[in-house]
């Protein structure tokens, strides 16, 4: 099992919260571990819905050691970050959402395939459906023209960070993603789990 390391943060984690959670964890994942199919089941994605994609992505970033199960320790860690890291720590999680096959890279199939997940699920909560916005393949060769700085098609760590940091724009557009907390909660609501 994956068993992912504190980050060392300073802040302290409430220890009745994290006994609640564990009971809550063991209680619905008796096996001590989350799969895929219970984590879409947990935030209320079905199966070959719009957020399937966007779910399966966030999975394999939580998955710290490619195991394809969640553990508790990694399920913490994850939370944490989605609700408590800082930009940077979200901005290292986007980027592995991002680079779906693990190869270090982002590469245009990649990007397009997230972004028009994203662009799935916000279609249905958008609040002015009449405000124009770019197309999916706009949205990536921006971001590429933007952060790729060397030219040769993929996005290495380095550059998504400094590009998204520099870039208010790519920024903005990388937080559709980068700041999975809420999609979580409004997942939650669906869902028993918490």
């Amino acid at each position: 099992m994956g068993q992912a390391q504190p980050s060392g943060e300073s802040e302290e984690i409430d220890v009745a919260a994290l006994q609640d959670m564990y009971k809550k964890f063991v209680t619905e994942c008796p096996s001590g571990v989350l799969f895929l199919h219970e984590f879409k089941r947990f935030f209320g994605v079905d199966a070959t819905g719009e957020a399937s994609d966007y779910a399966e992505n966030m999975f394999r970033a939580f998955d710290k050691n490619g195991d394809n199960t969640i553990d508790f320790l990694e399920f913490v860690a994850a939370l944490n970050l989605v609700f408590r890291g800082d930009l940077e720590h979200k901005l290292r999680w986007s980027f592995k959402v991002y680079d779906k096959d693990g190869n270090g890279f982002i590469d245009k199939t990649e990007l397009r395939a997230i972004i028009d997940s994203i662009y799935r699920i916000k279609r249905g909560s958008r609040k002015d459906p009449e405000t124009p916005q770019l197309s999916v393949d706009e949205v990536c060769e921006r971001i590429f023209k933007a952060i790729d700085v060397d030219g040769d098609g993929q996005i290495t760590l380095e550059e998504f960070l400094e590009g998204a940091q520099k870039d208010p724009w790519v920024l903005n557009m990388l937080r559709l993603d980068m700041n999975p907390s809420v999609w979580v909660l409004e997942q939650r609501r669906k869902s028993a789990f918490f």
